[in-house]
């Protein structure tokens, strides 16, 4: 097949024969790599490039006739095409976040939100700090009755529970009855509910 033209390559890859397919890739890598190392697509490696060059040489391959002149200088068309396609619609993206941006200042339109974003982030660093320390130090003693006041099995009962799982679920991931779980969580809530 290397004693074949490009134009014979061409014909017989149309009908569908592997082996002169495979010749004139092998053929014309070495332009489409040449192409390649001349453009940068943006977010993308060379071999991004070197792909969208291999699918221009399949473009042409599939688009040649011999009105068109010599297949070498059509593929080069081609490949070049491709390359800069992918190149234009990469830099397009580029403005993305330009042409769909969120107002800080104007609530949405059609959103759920009535207030603006910047309402909304200035009111979670407005946090009291007061209010911030009470309520660590009330889920710290929470936390150190649990660990102090529960049992092994109240523990893993109450992790089960408020991790959204079902009676009937907490009592076979225990290997427990359903009736054990209702007791346990009955004791949690009266251990829990008491005052210190």
């Amino acid at each position: 097949m290397s004693d074949m033209t490009d134009e014979q390559l061409t014909e017989l890859t149309k009908q569908h024969d592997e082996a002169a397919a495979e010749e004139l890739y092998h053929r014309y890598f070495g332009l489409v790599y040449a192409r390649a190392r001349a453009y940068y697509l943006i977010g993308a490696e060379q071999k991004d490039l070197i792909q969208e060059g291999m699918v221009g040489l399949f473009k042409a391959v599939n688009d040649y006739s011999a009105e068109r002149g010599a297949f070498r200088s059509f593929a080069d068309r081609c490949i070049t095409r491709q390359m800069l396609t992918a190149i234009k619609s990469a830099t397009r993206k580029k403005h993305g976040p330009l042409n769909s941006y969120i107002s800080f200042s104007r609530p949405p339109v059609d959103g759920e939100l009535q207030r603006s974003l910047e309402e909304v982030l200035t009111d979670m660093y407005n946090i009291d700090p007061e209010e911030t320390v009470i309520k660590r130090e009330a889920l710290n003693t929470v936390l150190m009755r649990v660990e102090n006041e529960l049992s092994t099995y109240e523990k893993q009962v109450l992790q089960l529970f408020v991790g959204g799982s079902s009676y009937a679920e907490i009592a076979q991931k225990l290997h427990r009855s359903q009736k054990s779980v209702d007791n346990a969580l009955q004791r949690i809530k009266h251990k829990l509910g008491k005052p210190d």
